[in-house]
């Protein structure tokens, strides 16, 4: 007999803000499949009007509590654009760097503490202390090393302080960094340990093809830097991120979707990995190769497992940039100057979500328009889509069972539902 079935999840747990799976099964026939986001606009793009640009970074980081180095870092970009300021190559490797402690300090969250209970039969990282306690040491030893150095870069792990338009206002010493690249090096075998642990997780067999948006540069596996590149081919200046991102309104959402040349696209670790795999570190090469992860890779559950590969990317450019900081030597430096007040720029750099962007417009050095566009609210229409993939295929089993599988694909995507939701404005005619 057709089954009929309603599943309402009001919240999906384990994500970052607070979203409902609404699905409606009459007969057999799928009416109604959506993630309904339902967090208040967040208003940043108006508390950033009025702000100096010095101030506009500090600002932007507080979008989030675990891309708060990527939205400030962005942010910087986007200004720097617009007053025509050139910084050094130390301060791009510092940025860099930071963006690579915080890359691994988000991944193992979502990978570890996320996801893993999921995969290991447990409701929350809380019973695994008791089941899998080497597994959560493990996990926080990697986050205290990637947090720490996110410290010694920003000035503090979350929020950074010592980042600024131009450069940063202070600077760690070699010794520091001598010491974190010796952590850095004794957690190669933590990550050793999490390939090894994923080689033995079962995910969910699902496929679907959908569109691949990511930064790209030849050579190189970008953080920050390069251009928008897409796997159904093409590539654009980040200035023309609106031709990418299309963003537009949904009944059942505060948070816009965004599409491309399909109905929807990807963004986050699994679209940069099939966007930029030939450019990955050796050793995340490899630990793809142990994973089974190939380019071409069109389910999003394995989102996760390519969060793992980054992790061994990031680990080892992490220990490379640190080697050429200490060939050179830390030197402190005056960040770079203006050399206008008023001008219009775009910034983008890789979220651990995905591609984010800021666009200001500054005029006599007060930002008058801002527009943030966030990882998260550009997968929305691709996990609506997968869902509805993913229901029929499912139906044979019990409600239980489907609730849980639709809960891992929104898990899946790693969504940082907070940042997403932003004001829209209204015109209403007389």
């Amino acid at each position: 007999m057709p089954k009929t079935m309603n599943i309402n999840v009001h919240h999906v747990t384990r994500v970052e803000g607070h979203g409902n799976i609404l699905v409606n099964v009459k007969n057999g026939r799928l009416e109604q499949c959506v993630f309904q986001i339902i967090e208040a606009p967040r208003y940043f793009e108006s508390m950033l009007r009025g702000r100096s640009y010095d101030q506009a970074s500090h600002l932007a980081s507080r979008i989030c509590g675990i891309c708060a180095v990527t939205h400030a870092t962005t942010s910087l970009l986007a200004v720097e654009k617009a007053l025509g300021v050139e910084v050094s190559e130390q301060t791009h490797i510092l940025r860099e760097l930071n963006l690579f402690s915080e890359m691994i300090d988000s991944h193992v969250l979502h990978v570890y503490m996320l996801v893993a209970p999921d995969l290991l039969g447990v409701g929350s990282v809380i019973p695994l202390v008791k089941t899998n306690r080497g597994v959560v040491e493990r996990a926080l030893r990697m986050k205290k090393v990637a947090g720490d150095l996110c410290a010694i870069i920003g000035g503090r792990h979350t929020h950074p302080i010592a980042m600024q338009v131009g450069g940063f206002a202070s600077f760690a010493r070699d010794e520091e960094f001598d010491q974190i690249r010796d952590r850095l090096q004794a957690m190669r075998a933590d990550l050793e340990e999490t390939v090894a642990l994923f080689v033995n997780l079962s995910f969910p067999e699902f496929e679907r093809e959908t569109e691949w948006i990511a930064l790209g540069e030849d050579g190189n596996y970008p953080l920050l830097g390069g251009e928008i590149r897409s796997s159904d081919g093409g590539s654009w200046p980040v200035d023309a991120y609106r031709e990418v991102t299309n963003e537009y309104t949904v009944e059942h959402s505060t948070a816009k979707h965004a599409r491309h040349k399909r109905d929807s696209y990807m963004v986050g670790a699994l679209a940069r990995f099939n966007v930029n795999h030939a450019s990955l570190h050796p050793e995340a090469k490899r630990a793809a190769e142990a994973l089974s992860l190939e380019p071409g890779c069109c389910n999003p559950f394995l989102n996760t497992v390519a969060q793992v590969v980054e992790l061994v990317h990031c680990c080892e450019m992490a220990i490379e940039k640190i080697d050429l900081l200490l060939e050179r030597g830390v030197q402190p430096e005056k960040p770079a100057q203006p050399a206008q007040l008023s001008g219009e720029g775009v910034g983008a750099c890789e979220a651990p979500r995905g591609t984010l962007y800021h666009h200001y417009e500054l005029e006599e050095g007060l930002v008058v328009r801002a527009d943030c566009v966030i990882p998260t609210a550009q997968n929305l229409a691709n996990i609506e889509i997968d869902m509805r993939e993913l229901v029929p295929g499912v139906l044979s089993r019990g409600r239980d069972e489907i609730t849980h599988c639709l809960e891992m694909l929104v898990r899946a995507y790693d969504p940082c539902i907070s940042c997403s939701t932003h004001m829209v404005k209204v015109q209403f005619d007389d």
